[in-house]
């Protein structure tokens, strides 16, 4: 089987940027477009007439105004006249006007050599046509078509002029009058359709261009917004497993409690009785925790389900109490991380343990990767009502491409799912700064549950929810 040819792109356009742009046709117009295309070719038919008038006055002999004595002035203002459709039907006003370049050319010299709108209308239609077209191969049949006629029609002319010797000079030239007017002349011309044909390539180029960039922002956005998403739901999906964890345990614990309490209940009621106690206290404290993840968790996008792969069975990090042992891991290779704790060491329920170590684990993660630090430190705040964790450095973001800034959305998705509130930034003296504040007790809401009282955790939970979504 032979292998497939190349796509071969158009000649001259700009190097692609990831869309691709094979059979791209550029939109036609706009109607503002248009409107500026029918001012300017009645301001150039204006001009066109007032040019003529002018080229016969400075003509040193009389000069024939053809049929009714006005036919340079039709042909000057019907070339420009057809301008003004010059990007709504670019082949057929390149034709059209090329077809009037010649025969004003040939019917009115004067106006022709003479009257400098003439010449303008002929290069703003080839510009048009080769900017323009949206079939390109018509377009290329017809612009070479046109500069087969016009470089015959000015061969025609030398032709003419070697009879009439109309080339003179006084200078005995090296290559003598006829020759030196034919490569001038021939030089100009080139120069002339050549450049307005270069200019329209160009000019379609860059609108191409600018489609394929306007795509790709586009195809970026969503992309960010997916991977935005996908990071929301990643990490809401990673704190349903921590919570599986620390909610087993205290079923573990409670069926424990409860075999002992039913062996010892006969023959030890006060045993038996604080069994029960622990088992009391365990499950509130389950109960409570799932409480605060379980409205939004809920929210996780079914459709996801089956993409996000749940890795093998893995114990979730020790919390709080690991910080320390995070910030050895995290110091060497030219970042020294320090820690510091304020406040007396207090129990706090394990999911907010584990998001505080998470938290300082991602910034950390941040810092060594995306910064040019070379000192952090992790402060740990036991506060009254609440837990907070902050992580600071020195460094700037480095000059090659950084990370996708997920991680952010995470540590605010997973401080917002507990009910705190979260402070990630430069900090003004240098540096950055990501803060975390979680309260230890649960806030109260509206929400009323089967036994008449107030549900403390989900609301926050749905509010955050809609605010997500």
């Amino acid at each position: 089987m032979s292998s497939p040819q190349p796509v071969r792109a158009e000649p001259g356009t700009p190097p692609k940027t990831g869309t691709t742009v094979q059979g791209w046709v550029r939109p036609g117009p706009t109607a503002k477009e248009q409107r500026y295309d029918v001012l300017l070719g009645l301001v150039l038919a204006l001009a066109g007439v007032v040019g003529t008038e002018l080229a016969r006055g400075a003509a040193p002999a009389p000069v024939d105004l053809g049929i009714g004595g006005v036919e340079p002035y039709v042909l000057s203002a019907a070339g420009a006249l057809a301008l003004c459709f010059r990007r709504r039907w670019p082949i057929p006003v390149l034709a059209i006007v090329s077809v009037l370049f010649v025969v004003t050319g040939e019917r009115a010299t004067f106006a022709f050599t003479s009257n400098i709108v003439t010449q303008a209308t002929a290069f703003m239609a080839i510009y048009a046509a080769v900017a323009w077209a949206r079939n390109r191969r018509l377009m290329k049949v017809s612009v070479a078509v046109v500069f087969v006629a016009m470089f015959g029609w000015l061969t025609l002319g030398f032709v003419r002029a070697l009879r009439t010797d109309e080339f003179k000079g006084a200078n005995d030239t090296l290559l003598g009058p006829y020759v030196s007017g034919v490569v001038i002349t021939l030089a100009i011309n080139v120069l002339y359709f050549f450049g307005a044909y270069f200019w329209g390539r160009t000019s379609w180029g860059v609108a191409r261009q600018r489609h394929e960039l306007e795509q790709q922002a586009s195809e970026l956005a969503t992309q960010q917004q997916a991977n935005a998403r996908r990071a929301v739901i990643d990490e809401r999906l990673r704190i349903s497993r921590e919570l599986h964890d620390v909610v087993a345990h205290h079923i573990s614990s409670i069926g424990v409690q409860a075999g002992g309490a039913r062996r010892v209940m006969d023959k030890n009621p006060d045993a038996a009785k604080n069994a029960l106690s622990v088992i009391e206290n365990s499950s509130r404290t389950a109960v409570n925790e799932m409480r605060q993840l379980l409205g939004m968790l809920r929210a996780a996008d079914p459709e996801l389900d089956d993409e996000l792969g749940v890795p093998a069975g893995k114990a979730p990090q020790a919390g709080a109490d690991r910080l320390p042992a995070l910030v050895v891991e995290a110091s060497g290779e030219g970042l020294e991380v320090g820690f510091h704790q304020i406040g007396q060491p207090a129990k706090v329920p394990e999911t907010i343990s584990v998001s505080v170590y998470r938290i300082a684990q991602e910034a950390l993660t941040n810092v060594r990767r995306h910064s040019t630090a070379r000192t952090a430190h992790v402060t740990l705040r036991y506060l009254e009502d609440a837990i907070e964790v902050e992580v600071i450095d020195d460094g700037r973001p480095k000059h090659a491409p950084v990370g996708s800034r997920l991680g952010h959305v995470g540590i605010r998705e997973r401080v917002a799912l507990l009910g705190g509130e979260s402070e990630i930034g430069p900090r003004p003296v240098g540096g950055f700064r990501v803060r975390a504040r979680i309260p230890l007790v649960p806030v109260p809401t509206p929400e009323t549950s089967d036994t008449g009282e107030t549900s403390e955790t989900e609301q926050p939970a749905q509010d955050r929810e809609g605010a997500t979504q």
